[in-house]
């Protein structure tokens, strides 16, 4: 399983004179969700996943700039963070439902 992702940002972040474009979404361990509610990320709660992104990104992003995504982007830092959270096979089972053709 793989344990990082990239994001290319539907709406870039500037910092300072840097554009972010592409942000890499790292596998969080458990310290990495304190004070988040695995619930709430696997439910795509805005606060929740501000508050685990600054932990899961590099180049990290601080909570201010978690906080100006743009919310296609915040979608797809949340799928990609409740991917990671859930288990291997079910993983597996969407893809095989996803890939097979349908009647």
């Amino acid at each position: 399983m793989d344990t990082q992702h990239k994001i290319t940002l539907e709406t870039p972040l500037q910092r300072g004179e840097t554009t972010l474009m592409v942000i890499e979404v790292i596998k969080p361990n458990s310290g990495a969700l304190r004070g988040a509610s695995l619930r709430g990320l696997l439910n795509f709660q805005t606060d929740d996943i501000i508050a685990v992104l600054p932990r899961v990104t590099l180049p990290a992003l601080t909570p201010a700039e978690a906080q100006r995504l743009d919310p296609v982007d915040l979608v797809a830092f949340g799928g990609e963070i409740a991917g990671f959270l859930l288990p291997k096979r079910i993983l597996e089972q969407a893809e095989a439902e996803l890939n097979s053709p349908t009647a």
